[in-house]
């Protein structure tokens, strides 16, 4: 989305994290392609996850496409500042990373064939970058709710890493975490590439499949 300097390419610490606000970023409860509700509840035959791939504008896009995907949201996970702005997040000293909410039916599609559409779709060992996009916020991540999605992402991990580092790659630098506060970016973030179609989108494989089965 925007270039950043190799100087946000690191963790802050608590110390150092901006304070943030105590009030929620207002956004409007409807998703602008399906009309569903982005914030809970949400219906009870659905789970949620939250991926991490560089910029959040196409990572969204990309997923509400997906069959059995009822509803997605953007918006910063895993920092210390709380309720933080895009600006404060581009900073690099919130510690956030942009990352998409995926709400989704699994009687219609499975954890294991979201995360193959994640492995494939971005570059996993590029650490606090992704392509040209540059900073802690970029990084790579998997944030779930259960420990059957936990086992489920570690698993497909272990099983990319394979792959990759038999095609001549490094190491995966996902992080795959139980999922702290998920905190909604700005409303104009919201289904970006829905509203403004010619927008940018920095989504970049490696050419290395996934199986999702």
């Amino acid at each position: 989305m925007f270039f950043g300097s190799d100087k946000k390419r690191q963790l802050p610490e608590v110390k150092d994290a901006l304070p943030g606000r105590k009030t929620p970023m207002p956004v409007e409860n409807r998703h602008y392609v399906s009309g569903h509700p982005i914030k809970p509840p949400f219906p009870g035959n659905t789970q949620k996850v939250v991926f991490a791939m560089g910029c959040f504008w196409g990572a969204e896009r990309l997923f509400w496409q997906q069959k059995g995907v009822y509803s997605t949201a953007v918006g910063y996970i895993n920092g210390l500042t709380p309720n933080p702005v895009y600006d404060e997040v581009c900073t690099g000293m919130t510690g956030h990373t942009e990352a998409v909410l995926i709400v989704f039916e699994p009687d219609k599609t499975g954890l294991k064939k979201l995360l193959s559409v994640f492995w494939e779709s971005h570059d996993p060992t590029q650490g606090m970058r992704q392509g040209n996009d540059r900073g802690t916020q970029y990084r790579s991540g998997i944030y779930v709710y259960s420990d059957e999605q936990k086992g489920i992402a570690e698993s497909s991990r272990n099983e990319y890493q394979a792959r990759l580092i038999k095609s001549g790659f490094p190491s995966v630098t996902t992080e795959v975490l139980f999922a702290p506060e998920f905190y909604y970016a700005e409303q104009y973030h919201q289904q970006y590439l829905a509203k403004n179609p010619a927008g940018y989108c920095g989504l970049a494989g490696t050419g290395v499949s996934c199986p999702s089965e």
